[in-house]
């Protein structure tokens, strides 16, 4: 079983079927061929994990998603890619429709001439053969950080996303129209010591919405959360179709007639819904509220120009190193949105 070395954990496998899934080729078996050894065990392993799944095939799409079905693991696979096109092109596609980077997956055929050419065009990822399947989830980089609750989700997390996308393709009528089919709940809340792993982990995924791209352990967290001149707050957001997690973290310190945002980052599975927006209203009406001054701290990288945009919309400024808001011209909350926000947090919408 060969690989390509590679630092990063693997956040998504995407596996062929004929002979690596299933033993025999599917056009040529009389019914559902059987499934190879291991195979099952190591699917429902990384799905446990959190490890996205997917399929790279040249097959008919029709029955080959049969077959999966009659196995029960279907269900296991995003956005497969059964088609007569190159494997290498599924991938790219698969990567797309998840927005996670291809030096995250990891790819398992039975035909080296696959495998290579997937490498001509993705030298990043890592290949595998059908050999020795069972071994992958004893890996390393096969085994995450931490796992959390998002994370054990993480599967479920993107077929409602997929859901969510699709009723926006159907859909009609301006954004903020569609926006209030949803049914959206924001909830802030200070984050308790069994968030600090889903905060972790927000901030290492999380790289093209971070205001400075500084990311924090859970130590790190730990003792900001402990101390009395920090708020440490989790955003999650959830609709119609269900729960999208932890979607949001925001880190401020609390000195004598200021508050800093010192971070602000989102998962951009929820840019278009507006969170962001929503959740600087509150905080600027809570300041206002309280007379005290908002500045933030934003340190640009090459990936998180829009988070600067969403600071600019909200009546942020430079002002030599920070952002400072004039707390002037603070929008109403939008109708499409219910905002919780948890007591403890002592923050002043009234």
């Amino acid at each position: 079983m060969g690989d390509s070395h590679n630092k990063n954990r693997i956040k998504c496998v995407v596996w062929d079927l004929d002979n690596t899934v299933w033993d025999g080729v599917l056009l040529e078996s009389a019914g559902v061929p059987a499934l190879r050894p291991h195979v099952r065990d190591v699917i429902e392993a990384l799905d446990q994990r959190g490890i996205l799944q997917s399929v790279a095939s040249k097959n008919e799409p029709e029955p080959a998603m049969t077959a999966l079905a009659a196995h029960g693991l279907d269900q296991y696979f995003l956005y497969p890619q059964i088609s007569w096109s190159s494997k290498s092109q599924a991938i790219s596609l698969i990567a797309e429709r998840l927005n996670i980077g291809i030096d995250t997956f990891a790819f398992i055929d039975d035909q080296p001439f696959e495998r290579d050419e997937v490498l001509s065009v993705h030298p990043q990822i890592r290949t595998f053969s059908e050999i020795g399947l069972e071994q992958l989830p004893t890996r390393e980089d096969f085994i995450p950080l931490q796992l959390t609750a998002d994370s054990k989700n993480r599967r479920q997390l993107y077929q409602r996303e997929a859901l969510r996308a699709r009723a926006q393709e159907d859909f009609r009528g301006p954004e903020d129209a569609f926006l209030r089919t949803l049914g959206l709940k924001l909830r802030l809340k200070p984050a308790s010591e069994e968030d600090l792993y889903r905060a972790e982990e927000l901030t290492l995924r999380t790289n093209q919405l971070n205001t400075t791209g500084v990311t924090y352990s859970a130590e790190q967290l730990r003792e900001l959360i402990a101390s009395e001149h920090h708020q440490v707050i989790v955003a999650e957001l959830e609709d119609k179709y269900g729960a999208y997690g932890a979607i949001g973290l925001l880190l401020l310190s609390l000195q004598p007639g200021l508050w800093c945002i010192d971070l602000f980052l989102m998962s951009c599975r929820v840019m278009s819904r507006g969170v962001g927006g929503v959740i600087l209203t509150a905080l600027r009406t809570t300041c206002r509220n309280r007379q005290l001054k908002l500045a933030a701290q934003f340190r640009e990288t090459d990936r998180n120009r829009m988070m600067f945009i969403t600071y600019r919309f909200a009546g942020f400024r430079e002002e030599g190193a920070w952002l400072i808001n004039e707390l002037a011209s603070i929008p109403a909350l939008p109708d499409y949105m219910q905002l919780h926000i948890d007591a403890a947090m002592d923050w002043r919408l009234q």
